[in-house]
């Protein structure tokens, strides 16, 4: 639920950025990343891991039970012994070694705005992303694997802009991988999800088995990978579960390895999309004309309150003032995207709105944001603008 941590941090620590730390921090933590892919084992590719592992970033600043003693991991070993045939012992030193990472606890806490809502400003959060270094890497990596991401655009019906644009909004093609130790991260998410809005622990109880169930098959030490605050791995940021179901080899070596090979990222991004319903040579979003919301109010809620998966028809877009700005098949069928920006002072700026179609849903499969997929799109299409003279426009 998906972000460059390093830069982050960075971020953070800077007094002159209190807004903006706050609004980010709200919207990542609010973000993060769903999708999950398939596996296969590999010596070679497990040493490749291994070398990109580092030191540990974890927070113990409280006194705590181990973990390989709290009722719910007992529970959780019972079960993976059980169902999933690993050794009691084993299970019981690898938790003993896991720490409670109060780093992951705030990072994944959102701010909140003294109305009591959570801050999401769209201005501030796309301009961590659509920025003239991340462009700049995105045409280097364009260039450095053009092969491959005509070979993947051309099997799966994905462009290359998507799939450059999601690799560089997740870890600027490889360089912001993550720092946090995934057991340490996972464990904690797994039983002390923070306890501010929706309880997300029994996703992360998932991602944990399915972090177990991919070290097992792949040799993979538990206590050396490193990853996100969230607990996604690799260039692509895919959590354990969709790097099991959607990773595939891509590069022909036998092995699928989402660290060390951009080949095997981009078709693990491409199939992923596909597999979550990508719609060959449909574009993402449209422009839209808004009515007045003096006017137009109630449409306008109950248009967005419709969701992101798309349902609306063009009567619905018509009979509540929508314009759309550019022609849209008759039978299509779209859902309204608000992006919302407020301040932490409670003050809200107007909202920017696009029409969602199914592949602009399908990205948000990715990652459940809005501002996500908005920012995907839009820095593959600065990408690839920046290489044809030809630009092309943002709903392509």
């Amino acid at each position: 639920m998906h972000h460059p941590i390093a830069q982050l941090m960075r971020a953070l620590r800077s007094p002159t950025l209190h807004l903006a730390r706050l609004i980010l921090v709200a919207s990542l933590a609010s973000f993060i990343p769903v999708h999950a892919a398939t596996h296969s084992g590999s010596n070679k590719k497990t040493s490749a891991v291994k070398k990109k592992s580092r030191k540990a970033v974890h927070v113990k600043t409280e006194t705590r039970p181990p973990y390989q003693t709290q009722a719910e991991v007992i529970r959780f070993i019972d079960e993976m012994v059980s169902k999933r045939g690993f050794e009691r012992s084993e299970l019981e030193q690898l938790f003993a070694q896991a720490h409670y990472s109060e780093g992951v606890v705030k990072l994944m806490t959102p701010a909140i705005a003294p109305t009591g809502t959570v801050v999401k400003n769209w201005r501030v959060y796309r301009s961590r992303f659509i920025e003239p270094r991340r462009i700049s890497a995105g045409v280097q990596f364009w260039h450095d694997h053009a092969e491959t991401l005509t070979r993947a655009a051309n099997e799966f019906g994905v462009p290359e802009e998507i799939i450059v644009g999601i690799i560089g909004v997740e870890t600027i093609y490889g360089r912001n991988t993550g720092d946090f130790r995934l057991i340490d991260t996972l464990t904690t998410l797994a039983f002390d999800y923070p306890k501010t809005g929706r309880d997300r622990s029994a996703f992360f109880r998932e991602q944990l088995e399915d972090y177990l169930l991919f070290a097992r098959s792949n040799d993979i030490d538990l206590l050396a990978l490193r990853g996100s605050f969230a607990g996604a791995i690799g260039m692509p940021q895919f959590m354990p579960g969709s790097y099991r179901r959607y990773g595939i080899d891509y590069d022909g070596d036998g092995h699928t390895d989402l660290l060390a090979s951009a080949d095997d990222a981009i078709g693990s991004v491409a199939n992923f999309l596909v597999q979550h319903g990508w719609q060959r040579g449909l574009a993402t979003n449209y422009p839209v004309i808004m009515p007045s919301p003096d006017t137009h109010a109630d449409d306008i809620a109950r248009l967005v309150d419709a969701g992101g998966e798309p349902t609306l028809t063009a009567d619905d877009l018509k009979n509540a003032g929508l314009i759309p700005t550019s022609p849209i098949p008759p039978d299509l069928k779209l859902a309204l995207i608000d992006l919302p920006n407020q301040s932490r002072d409670g003050s809200i700026y107007p909202t920017e709105y696009v029409l969602g179609t199914q592949n602009f849903y399908v990205i948000t499969r990715y990652n459940r944001s809005y501002f996500y997929a908005m920012s995907v799109i839009e820095l593959g299409t600065a990408i690839r603008n920046a290489m044809d003279p030809d630009p092309v426009p943002q709903s392509q």
